[in-house]
């Protein structure tokens, strides 16, 4: 019985690197129609921008609410795992937060609504948002840090207060088209700049 249990698990391990692909794929595809239909928007077109029958995606999220959990926990670990990269990858360390915040601006856009949704479930909700604080706070601290570092920008804000800041700019973007978040978003970064 072990054996055949074995060579099971065997075969199923390529089938879980292409479900966890698909998975990021549902993922992905259902941010940006959140984005811009909001988190409303129908299963069938979440399913076209991912290319696959709507089958697919109730049988990776059986409601709603578990595909909005799986997009909000998805973006905070692409979030998260950016800030190294674009670390690395930059000109600057300078650069490397401005690229990092125009993601983290990405994020929010999609977050505001699925806070909205998420929040007649306040343990939840809770629980989200510890996740995106653990996770997001040490990756802005990181590149605040070597911006600071590098002479480039001031050493006296705090990851959790830009992030707020950001955050605060951000809410109520997509409510009149006459309130440019980016602008002010960018206004802020480079607020941060030294006098040269």
């Amino acid at each position: 019985m072990n054996d055949r249990g074995e060579g099971a698990g065997r075969a199923a391990r390529p089938k879980r690197t292409d479900a966890r692909r698909n998975e990021e794929t549902l993922l992905d595809a259902a941010a940006a129609v959140f984005v811009t239909s909001g988190v409303e928007a129908p299963v069938r077109d979440i399913a076209a921008k991912a290319g696959v029958g709507m089958g697919t995606i109730y049988r990776h999220f059986p409601t709603r609410a578990d595909l909005i959990i799986a997009v909000y926990r998805h973006q905070v670990d692409a979030c998260a795992e950016a800030g190294p990269t674009l670390l690395a990858t930059s000109a600057t360390p300078y650069a490397a937060l401005g690229r990092w915040i125009d993601l983290f601006v990405d994020f929010l856009v999609t977050k505001h609504g699925l806070a909205a949704v998420l929040q007649s479930d306040n343990t939840g909700f809770e629980t989200l948002h510890a996740y995106f604080l653990d996770r997001l706070v040490p990756v802005c601290a990181q590149l605040l840090d070597a911006a600071a570092d590098a002479g480039e920008i001031r050493s006296d804000l705090a990851a959790y207060e830009l992030m707020r800041g950001v955050g605060n700019l951000c809410i109520g973007a997509d409510g009149d088209p006459r309130y440019d978040a980016r602008r002010l978003v960018e206004l802020l970064i480079a607020g941060l700049r030294r006098p040269s």
